[in-house]
């Protein structure tokens, strides 16, 4: 482990506690990896903006991957955003709306976009987007977005993404799962391992000295990129075949015990 010089990390499940808070000490964790040169990255499915809220200035010492690899910030300011077509987003809220039973959320860089009448799930949504817009009308929205998602009310997003969204957007857009609730779509190519490798350009660093957890599929491009790929204890069936290594669960702070071993290596 001696020559880790970035360790990422998925947020829900895998850096976060199940009560979603981050786990206690985490932010010592930064600031001791920041002494001995190593980059901490946020690799998440939420947004900038809600990553902004939890992390407050420690971003400034952090690469945060927002939305699956859709935005990309370093030290605080964005370094890379892949925009949706408006046409297409508009495409996929009226298919959504009037062929699915699923709630279709618009992730604008400045917002999130939901209709009005699922404001009964605003309390479970700020959890993932602190900016949340209730509009009337979802179809004429033209705004800069990065992701579509889908939230699924059943928590059966792994066989909607299988059954109705995969077959319908898959061919032309990167398609995942970003828990039992969200289904996220965002432009072809656009995932956790094409972030890793943009940022390992931008810092001179080699995807063999790049660490990386994870519990969820949004996850695999990220752990399939890097050498020393770790999922937690608590991961979904069938990541196994995504890392090389295992990390304690998200409750038992496996990802800071495993930095806690990077940096015993690096006295």
């Amino acid at each position: 482990m001696k020559n880790v010089k970035l360790i990422a990390s998925d947020m829900d499940h895998t850096l976060l506690m199940e009560n979603g808070k981050l786990p206690d000490g985490f932010f010592d964790y930064i600031d001791r990896l920041d002494e001995k040169g190593i980059r901490f990255v946020v690799a998440s499915g939420r947004p900038m903006y809600t990553l902004r809220d939890m992390f407050g200035d420690k971003m400034d010492k952090m690469v945060v991957i927002g939305d699956n690899g859709a935005a990309i910030s370093n030290c605080g300011k964005i370094i890379y955003k892949s925009l949706m077509d408006v046409e297409e987003y508009q495409s996929m809220i009226r298919f959504v709306e009037d062929e699915t039973d699923g709630v279709a959320v618009l992730c604008a860089l400045s917002g999130a976009y939901v209709l009005k009448k699922y404001e009964k799930y605003a309390k479970f949504f700020k959890a993932f987007l602190s900016s949340l817009v209730f509009v009337d009308d979802m179809r004429s929205l033209d705004v800069e977005a990065n992701k579509f998602t889908i939230f699924a009310p059943d928590k059966d997003a792994a066989v909607k993404y299988k059954e109705i969204y995969t077959p319908r957007f898959g061919d032309n857009f990167s398609v995942t799962v970003g828990g039992r609730e969200w289904i996220d779509i965002m432009n072809k190519g656009i995932n956790k391992g094409m972030a890793m490798r943009k940022i390992g350009e931008l810092l001179g660093i080699d995807t063999s000295e790049m660490m990386a957890f994870g519990d969820n599929f949004n996850d695999a491009e990220m752990l399939k990129t890097v050498y020393y790929s770790y999922i937690v204890a608590n991961a979904q069936p069938g990541m196994e075949k995504f890392a090389r290594f295992r990390a304690p669960s998200n409750e038992e702070r496996g990802v800071l015990q495993v930095m806690e071993q990077v940096l015993a290596a690096n006295l």
